[in-house]
């Protein structure tokens, strides 16, 4: 369905808001709106492999934005980085990774 984007990096002091706004594309790159039933969720894990995520988010369908807290990121360590995917699952069952790529966490000054 969607356009995959890969090797996408995210940076960000350990702490601080993040707010990002997705764009959704279907595979012929025309906008889809996510519908009523649609879920669309971030994974952060330090290796694909990890059994478990260490930050996992719901996006609302509404606003499609990306919004992590400073305690998302609070105690993980600094400098690090993370692998994460974003994958929307429809009404239909129908499950599509759109984006994957890292998230670099800086260090912050306390």
């Amino acid at each position: 369905m969607s356009v995959i984007i890969d090797n996408t990096t995210i940076t960000m002091t350990r702490g601080d808001t993040l707010k990002v706004r997705l764009d959704i594309k279907d595979g012929d790159g025309k906008p889809y709106t996510p519908i009523e039933g649609d879920l669309i969720r971030f994974a952060v894990k330090k290796k694909y492999k990890d059994e478990a995520p260490c930050i996992l988010k719901e996006i609302p369908i509404d606003t499609c934005l990306l919004h992590l807290t400073p305690g998302d990121t609070k105690d993980l360590p600094q400098p690090s980085e993370y692998v994460y995917d974003i994958q929307i699952t429809m009404s239909d069952g129908t499950v599509d990774t759109f984006i994957k790529g890292t998230l670099k966490i800086t260090e912050e000054v306390d």
